[in-house]
C-alpha cells in the first residue's frame, strides 16, 4: 500500500462534522454537546459508554480541543474550532465510505505536465473570502502567484503555504465535471531563491472532500481555474 493510499484510507473514516451551536445531539453518539469557553460540554454518563483516555465518562465533562482519547467504542470523536465555534468531529474505521474504497483513478504520468514556473510573493498575506464545500465562506491566506509556463501561454495560480512546507494550489480546469472532480490540489515545491519552481502536475490529487461529505474544503479561489485541459494527476474514486 502507497502513502497516498494510506492517507485516503484515514480520510474515509470521517463519518460526520458537527458545529455545536446550542444544545446539538451528534447523530449515532450518546449524549448532548453543548458550548462552553474554550469547548464544548459534554452531558453523558456511565450507562453511555463514553470514555477518555480508557476510563468511563461518569458524568458531565468539559471537552476541550487537546483532547485526544475521547471514544464511543471504535469511533473516535474529536473537537475542532472553526471560525470561533465548536465542531465535532467522528472518525470511524468501519465507515462505510471506507468499506466501499476500491482506489483512485489518476491518468498515466506524463513528463509534458512539469511545468516551469516562477513564485511571485505578495509580500504579505492576503485573506481571500472563498466558499468553501459546506456552503460556508472563509478567509483563504494567501501568500502570492505562481506563474506557471504552457505551451499556449502562461497561466497564473494564487497560492497558500503548505502545511508541511512548500506551496499549494486549489486549482479547476476543463477536465472538472467529466474526467475528474469538480476541482483539485496542487503541491508545490518551496521555490528557489530567485523564484523558480517546478509545476508538477502528475502531483494534483483530490481534495478530502472529494473523498466524504465532511471535510471543509476551500474552492478554487477566483483566477484558479484553468482555461486548459490538465490530463495529469488524480481523476476521482474508482
Amino acid at each position: 500500500m502507497t502513502a497516498r493510499e494510506t492517507e485516503v484510507r484515514d480520510l474515509l473514516t470521517l463519518t460526520g462534522t458537527i458545529w455545536i451551536d446550542g444544545d446539538t445531539v451528534v447523530p449515532g453518539i450518546p449524549g448532548v454537546w453543548s458550548p462552553t469557553g474554550g469547548g464544548v460540554e459534554l452531558k453523558a454518563g456511565l450507562d453511555d459508554g463514553l470514555t477518555i483516555d480508557g476510563e468511563p465518562v461518569t458524568g458531565p465533562v468539559v471537552i476541550t480541543p487537546d483532547v485526544s482519547g475521547l471514544y464511543y467504542g471504535k469511533i473516535k470523536i474529536q473537537l475542532l474550532i472553526r471560525d470561533g465555534l465548536p465542531v465535532i468531529r467522528t472518525w470511524d474505521p468501519d465507515a462505510e465510505t471506507l468499506r466501499a474504497f476500491k482506489g483512485i483513478d489518476s491518468f498515466d504520468p506524463d513528463p509534458a505536465w512539469i511545468r516551469p514556473a516562477v513564485f511571485r510573493p505578495y509580500g504579505e498575506t492576503r485573506p481571500e473570502t472563498v466558499p468553501t464545500a459546506d456552503h460556508r465562506e472563509r478567509d483563504l491566506l494567501l501568500v502570492g502567484e505562481v506563474v506557471v509556463d504552457f505551451p499556449g501561454g502562461s497561466q497564473t495560480l494564487a497560492v497558500t503555504e503548505a502545511p508541511g512546507g512548500g506551496l499549494s494550489a486549489q486549482f479547476g480546469d476543463l477536465t472538472n465535471g467529466e474526467e475528474t472532480f469538480r476541482f483539485r490540489t496542487l503541491p508545490l515545491p518551496a521555490p528557489g531563491p530567485d523564484g523558480h519552481l517546478e509545476a508538477d502536475f502528475n502531483r494534483a490529487h483530490l481534495p478530502p472532500c472529494a473523498l466524504t461529505d465532511h471535510f471543509l474544503c476551500f474552492l478554487p479561489p477566483p483566477g484558479n481555474r484553468l482555461d486548459i485541459r490538465v490530463t495529469a494527476g488524480e481523476k476521482g474514486l474508482s
